[in-house]
């Protein structure tokens, strides 16, 4: 069994939000800067692909999942942090961007 299968979201959002608090960043999280750091993040996970074929990136991930894992992680929590600054119901924000996704695609050709 995945911890995925037990830990909730709520259980995530309030263990970064203690996290931020014990390490006192809250000071230096406006949504303006969570937004950068997402980006930066995102970029330093996309640096670990940087060379990397389209047909090779998945054997790539696995001899360098470590890393992945860590960037991923990055990523996340500062997403939950933007949740919590701009109290973002995450279940509700991902259900409704996916119902208008589905919306938007299901009528797209595949080819």
């Amino acid at each position: 069994m995945s911890i995925d299968d037990s830990t909730t979201i709520s259980v995530l959002k309030k263990n970064i939000e203690e996290f931020v608090s014990q390490i006192d960043w809250k000071k230096y999280h406006n949504p303006k800067d969570i937004s950068e750091s997402i980006s930066i993040d995102a970029g330093k996970l996309l640096e670990t692909f940087q060379w990397t074929s389209s047909e090779n990136s998945i054997e790539h991930a696995k001899k360098n999942a470590d890393k992945i894992k860590e960037e991923v992680a990055e990523v996340i929590i500062y997403c939950f942090i933007l949740a919590n600054a701009l109290d973002v119901d995450i279940s509700k924000a991902v259900t409704e961007k996916l119902e208008k996704n589905l919306k938007k695609y299901s009528h797209a050709p595949f080819w």
